[in-house]
């Protein structure tokens, strides 16, 4: 059974970073593309970038382009997410999810598991 575990969130202020980290297990992910997507209270789910397992080729959304890393750590069957220079609207529970096609995209229905969130709360 695949399992994703996310954590690292908390509160930070404005300018600041955090490392969020998505545990993956259950099965082997190296043709998975993985990605992390947020959601703010009252909006829907946001696509913030994807990473593809086998040769770690990525995908951000413009919106976090430049300020955030994904990148994987193979031994460790982990995905992370560096974030830097964060605002205000980065607020959101944070989500890890795996996609078995090795497909790097933005489609939130495209991936077939997820996990239960993290909260990141950047105060202004």
């Amino acid at each position: 059974q695949v399992q994703l575990v996310e954590s690292g969130g908390g509160l930070v202020q404005a300018g600041g970073s955090l490392r969020l980290s998505c545990a993956a297990s259950g099965r082997t992910f190296s043709s998975y593309g993985m990605g992390w997507f947020r959601q703010a209270p009252g909006k829907g789910r946001e696509f913030v970038a994807a990473i593809r397992w086998s040769d770690s080729n990525t995908y951000y959304a413009n919106s976090v382009k430049g300020r955030f890393t994904i990148s994987r750590d193979n031994a460790k069957n982990t995905v992370y997410l560096q974030m830097s220079s964060l605002k205000p609207e980065d607020t959101a529970v944070y989500y890890c999810a795996a996609e078995a096609g090795g497909v790097l995209t933005r489609a939130p229905g495209s991936y077939e598991y997820w996990g239960q969130g993290t909260q990141v709360t950047v105060s202004s």
